[in-house]
């Protein structure tokens, strides 16, 4: 359900649903806590009565002693039941805070790449930030004033009926007609709110993408215009935040009106019953605080209609992403992969991330178990397509590929990702120590096992050379890392986990010659016995295939060997006498 088709009720239906249900205790004690709290605050406004009648016109010595000590009674009563109220609240609202982005993290973890092509990360951060702090701030801080402030003013309203219902009949509309605005301002408030939190989210992802980038920003002398468009969506952010504000706004001049018409006509209407013996003073005086305390949570309902409807906007937006669901998901009860030799075959094999967009087309490769296979070809050919597919990151639209025998939609992910250990073009690097970082595919791996990896990856000796070594921080996505040291880091990550398939994006591309022929020794101690498939830019990697495919517009031109390619004197010699340097192929 997209966010304009949610309907408030919907949203507020389902919060309480799922996200105050299991908490349903201790909101039960805080609507406890809020009962004492209106019924305390009614219970001042009907003190006035007898304080005015017993002590300043009867002269009732004996009230001047007992009324003050029941007010303090009533006060401290209050006071508890008020501190109660927000500390359960609190709790309520800190609990929806963490369980939706415990939520909201564990659906995207489990969610399809695809889902995170279609949105920018900036986006996503938003929702964990803006949107959850959002609808927090409306099912904890609303949700309780509200609640407080609705009890507090039937148990007012009591108190003047209970004083004179007649004057309670001319204050009356003022708490009708309070209704009308918040249901005119809340639609208009809950659209400039959804276009609000859109315009937050590409802000974010600008900053996203400006910061990680900003290296390119500053080669290209582009800050100029970086600060142009950044400078834009402040803009529109002020627009529709002072829209917002104006329509909030809106109300309390309606309200101030309102309620000055209303006690006028209560002290015009109680004058005369006052002056003609009909009530007392005191009764007078107790209907008019009752009024005037039950015109504050009125008014403040008004006010927090804003923050109610951005909440619920927020809401829609965050149900509306975790309502997507997978479209990559295991069969019912579907076994692990077994691997047996590690024998790995594309048949007829199709796949299209778009209409006229690049993919593979009906491809067949056979990649021997044990042997290593080489992929090359120009840019936005498919290679990297054919080993996400591998890797279920997306599912064939036509066509199967199986390991030994295996159709990999019938095997568990977790199974098929575990038989293989993956090295990105872009080596991604977490912000966490370096050994945290080696070990991330195996959690249980001892310190002299990643020391090994490393010392095979050719990683070691930068590492020990590190300050605190292995226990160095290592920054986000690597930062305080040369990109050849990244690199290293990948691959020795990749031979700690030692899975009998191996997929290398470019794995060396950040090296230079001299550190890359130090490690292909490592390498090929890593790729026996295994199942290798690599896309290669330099011929030194690829000159040892065991088989080559030339990949081009998503269809396999040729295949062969080196030599057998090199005689066939087709796209690959063409490639290789033009003195192509297979960077340009990745």
């Amino acid at each position: 359900m997209s966010e304009s088709n949610y309907r408030t009720t919907q949203l507020l239906r389902r919060v309480l649903r799922e996200h105050i249900r299991p908490y349903k205790t201790r909101m039960v004690m805080a609507i406890l806590c809020m009962f004492a709290v209106a019924g305390t605050t009614a219970a001042n406004a009907w003190m006035m009565q007898p304080a005015l009648d017993k002590i300043f016109i009867e002269k009732d010595r004996h009230m001047l002693f007992l009324i003050p000590f029941i007010v303090v009674g009533i006060g401290l009563f209050g006071a508890a039941a008020n501190y109660g109220n927000i500390i359960c609240m609190r709790y309520i609202g800190q609990r929806i805070t963490a369980d939706m982005q415990i939520r909201l993290f564990t659906h995207l973890m489990k969610s399809d790449i695809g889902l995170f092509h279609q949105q920018s990360s900036g986006r996503l951060i938003s929702r964990f930030t803006n949107d959850i702090m959002l609808m927090r701030n409306a099912f904890s801080s609303v949700l309780t004033s509200v609640t407080k402030e609705t009890l507090t003013m039937v148990f007012l309203l009591a108190v003047m009926i209970h004083e004179n219902y007649r004057m309670a009949l001319v204050a009356l509309p003022i708490f009708v007609f309070a209704i009308y605005p918040l249901i005119r301002l809340g639609k208009n408030l809950r659209k400039l709110s959804h276009r609000t939190q859109r315009q937050l989210g590409d802000f974010t992802s600008v900053l996203d993408e400006v910061f990680q980038g900003v290296r390119t920003v500053k080669s290209y002398n582009r800050e100029d215009y970086e600060i142009r468009r950044a400078t834009t969506l402040v803009e529109n952010l002020f627009t529709l935040y002072f829209r917002a504000a104006r329509a909030q706004a809106a109300s309390t001049p309606m309200m101030e009106s309102l309620s000055a018409v209303s006690i006028a006509g209560v002290i015009w209407y109680g004058g005369f019953q006052v002056l003609n013996a009909e009530i007392t003073t005191g009764a007078f005086f107790s209907f008019i605080a009752a009024f005037l305390m039950a015109y504050k949570p009125v008014r403040s309902m008004t006010g927090m209609n804003g923050t109610l409807q951005e909440g619920l906007a927020a809401a829609s937006r965050l149900f509306d992403v975790i309502d997507t669901p997978p479209v990559i998901t295991d069969k019912p009860n579907a076994p692990a992969l077994a691997i047996a030799k590690g024998h790995i075959a594309y048949e007829n094999a199709s796949f299209h991330y778009g209409e006229n967009t690049a993919g593979v087309s009906a491809i067949t490769l056979d990649i021997p178990a044990g042997k290593k296979i080489a992929l090359v070809g120009l840019s936005g050919g498919g290679k990297s397509t054919i080993m996400n597919l591998l890797l279920r990151f997306y599912d064939l639209q036509s066509g199967t590929i199986k390991i030994d025998g295996q159709d990999i939609r019938d095997v568990t992910q977790a199974s098929l990702r575990a038989a293989m250990a993956f090295v990105p073009q872009e080596s991604m690097l977490f912000d966490d120590t370096i050994r945290a970082n080696i070990a991330y595919g195996r959690e249980n791996a001892t310190d002299d096992e990643i020391r090994t990896a490393a010392k095979n990856a050719a990683a070691a000796d930068f590492i020990d050379a590190l300050p605190q070594g292995y226990d160095t921080m290592i920054g986000a996505h690597g930062v305080r890392l040369s990109g050849g040291q990244r690199q290293r880091i990948a691959i020795a990550r990749a031979m700690l986990k030692n899975a009998p398939i191996l997929l290398m994006d470019e794995a060396t591309s950040s090296l230079d010659t001299e550190s890359e022929r130090s490690i292909q020794q490592a390498l090929t101690r890593l790729m026996e016995g295994k199942t290798t498939l690599v896309i290669a830019h330099r011929l030194s990697t690829i000159v040892g295939a065991d088989l080559i495919y030339v990949v081009e517009n998503g269809n396999i031109l040729e295949s062969g060997t080196h030599q057998t390619l090199m005689a066939k004197k087709g796209k690959y010699h063409q490639l290789y006498a033009l003195g192509f340097d297979m960077e340009q192929a990745s």
